[in-house]
């Protein structure tokens, strides 16, 4: 136990101090310019314990209804990459004038807009009702709010800052922030050399008068209210303020990759561990006594005398590996998750050693991208074994559908949710070029690798059965309670998501609630002990189905595998009831879309797991005994 802590704490640490290897700090001098990009406005969660997001849609930071300043010449967008856009990353450029340790504490004007409808009022308000926030982009630091952790009393930079404040609305209008007090904190390495280490947002609204001189003076000042009845002006102001920091450049992103309460963490990952241990004693208890002993009383069995009978699992040794019903579609849903678990495993390593780092944005989904097109000769190959191991004959359509039918499911949702993204005006919806470059990687890469994959597994054939099939099936006895399908699926799903509910909790404020994620060593462990956990859940239920002698356990041992996708599936509806407040169509049809969408690779993932586990588990058994 010390060692797996140890380990844990290891990658954790590695996590966090480990940058994309390559990547070079910026170095800037006196009087360089230092630029400030402007990214999609975001919903955030506007408090740590009772607060609920309200909205998901992201909205372009230049969307003519918001009325922010425009850069002369208009604005430029920024080369992103692909992940970065499938995460609704819209990067551009801003008219901010920002110099290295100049303009220190100056009140500046950014522009005066002078002709705000109703219209934009009414849309800008509704948005400060639902909380959005700005996202800056400073030497590819995020800016932030300085928050406080009222759990240990950590100071962290919370990432984004408030577009309005509604909590003390004037006549149930919230008001504007239109000044900005921008904090700089910089690391100097060497004599002349200057590094940004971290950036700092204060927001708030000054109103009055909008075409006086400003004064940047926020305190005993009116706040500024949007009129949803006429057109009004909006001066928008900054200040900037440089403060030296001992923070190196190697560790300037240890203050905005906060864990609240870390302790959550470890309890979740003890607690899964217990389990775990638990379950693999269980099975080992089953495997090395009972099915030991059943395997010496078998074999001690004199098998010339003719009223001997077999009894338990045994029984059934003619029909353990007949062939199941649609072997052609438990195939290809086995290749697809051996596929999508290689990506994970192999995109958790990547995280580990540091190769995401959060300065280079969007590099995880690039990587889950890549790593799934590349892997395509994996689930091709596996799916081909499985099938020809099944009995399958039909080996061009098993490649096909293999290569074919989850990247077209996948693509069809999410299309759907890229139009409802349209007809919402975000900025989240994935531009046509994004999608054709998805459906180039998916059928012009993985699809002929999943294709080669698929050749040499048929070559090199199925996986030979220690036992012969009986050409006559037995009948099947009536099962227990327990037993029946859609009670083993959810008892055993419940263990592996009782391991990784915590930090499903994290992954979907991550996902829907634009928090940074961060802690992979947690992640990686957690997956390690999902994944044991599954394998030895459903080598006890599959055990459990052969000595009550049914042997349909091919589908019983994906499905058992695969229970933890209802479980994840009924806590994503729990963490919507809970953490979210969604009133428009859209963000719940999105929610849901994307639920659904992860709740099909985890059962894809965990079933594969359970399927392949419980079909080597059988395979030991039986080729331990004597069969006449």
């Amino acid at each position: 136990m010390r060692t797996v802590l140890a380990l844990a704490a290891l990658s954790f640490s590695w996590a966090n101090a480990f940058y994309l290897p390559g990547a070079a700090p910026h170095d800037y001098h006196r009087g360089d310019q230092v630029d400030l990009f402007v990214n999609a406005l975001t919903p955030m969660l506007a408090g740590y314990d009772d607060a609920k997001l309200k909205s998901l849609i992201n909205y372009d930071y230049y969307n003519p209804k918001f009325r922010f300043c425009e850069p002369e010449g208009g604005p430029v967008k920024q080369p992103e990459s692909l992940g970065s856009i499938l995460f609704g990353d819209r990067i551009f450029n801003s008219p901010y004038d920002i110099r290295m340790l100049e303009n220190n504490g100056t009140c500046q004007t950014l522009c005066l807009v002078d002709d705000v409808t109703a219209d934009d009022a009414k849309f800008i308000n509704d948005r400060i009702r639902e909380d959005y926030a700005l996202n800056w982009l400073i030497d590819g630091l995020p800016a932030a709010e300085m928050k406080v952790d009222t759990r240990n009393g950590d100071l962290f930079f919370d990432m984004g800052f408030n577009l309005g404040n509604d909590d003390e609305p004037y006549f149930d209008v919230p008001a504007l922030n239109n000044h900005y007090e921008i904090v700089l904190r910089y690391h100097q390495p060497s004599p002349d050399d200057y590094r940004v280490v971290g950036v700092l947002v204060w927001p708030s609204s000054i109103g009055g008068s909008q075409e006086a001189a400003p004064t940047c003076e926020t305190e005993g000042v009116s706040p500024l209210i949007l009129s949803e009845t006429q057109t009004q002006s909006i001066r928008y102001t900054y200040r900037v303020t440089w403060n030296e920091s001992d923070t190196p450049w190697a560790t300037r992103w240890d203050n905005y990759l906060h864990i609240f309460d870390p302790r959550i963490h470890w309890f979740s990952l003890v607690n899964s561990l217990v389990i775990v241990i638990f379950l693999c004693v269980m099975v080992s208890m089953i495997l090395l006594r009972t099915v030991s002993r059943d395997i010496s009383r078998y074999n001690a069995i004199d098998l010339s005398e003719d009223v001997q009978e077999d009894w338990g699992w045994k029984l059934v040794h003619g029909e353990v590996f007949r062939t199941p019903r649609f072997p052609l579609a438990l195939s290809v849903m086995v290749g697809n998750g051996a596929q999508i678990c290689a990506m994970v495993s192999v995109t958790l390593i990547f995280a580990l050693l540091g190769f995401l780092s959060p300065s280079n944005r969007g590099s995880l989904a690039t990587v889950m991208m890549i790593c799934w097109t590349f892997f395509g000769g994996i689930g091709g190959y596996v799916s081909s074994r499985v099938y020809a191991s099944l009995g399958g004959t039909n080996k061009r359509k098993n490649a096909f559908m293999t290569a074919t039918v989850l990247p077209t499911v996948i693509f069809v949702v999410v299309f759907l949710l890229n139009f409802f993204l349209l007809m919402a005006g975000s900025s989240g919806a994935v531009p046509f070029g994004t999608m054709l470059t998805i459906v180039l990687l998916w059928f012009g890469i993985s699809a002929p690798l999943s294709t080669v994959g698929a050749y040499f597994g048929s070559k090199h054939g199925a996986i030979q059965h220690p036992v012969r099939v009986n050409p006559i099936p037995r009948q099947i006895p009536p099962q227990p309670k327990y037993l029946r399908p859609w009670a083993s699926t959810l008892l055993s799903g419940l263990l592996p998501f009782g391991a990784a509910f915590v930090e499903l909790y994290f992954v979907l404020s991550s996902l829907f609630a634009s928090r940074a994620y961060y802690a992979f060593g947690f992640l990686a462990l957690t997956a390690g002990v999902v994944a044991l956990t599954t394998a030895t859940v459903t080598i006890l239920f599959t055990y459990f189905v052969l000595c009550a002698e049914d042997y349909r356990w091919h589908w019983r041992a994906f499905l058992t595998g695969g229970g933890s996708a209802f479980w994840v599936l009924a806590y994503g509806l729990f963490y919507w009831a809970s953490r979210l407040s969604l009133d428009s169509m859209s963000s719940v049809i999105l929610y849901l879309g994307y639920l659904l969408l992860l709740v099909l690779l985890d059962f894809l993932v965990t079933g594969t797991i359970g399927f392949l586990a419980s079909y080597w588990a059988i395979r030991r058994f039986y080729s331990a005994i004597r069969i006449d």
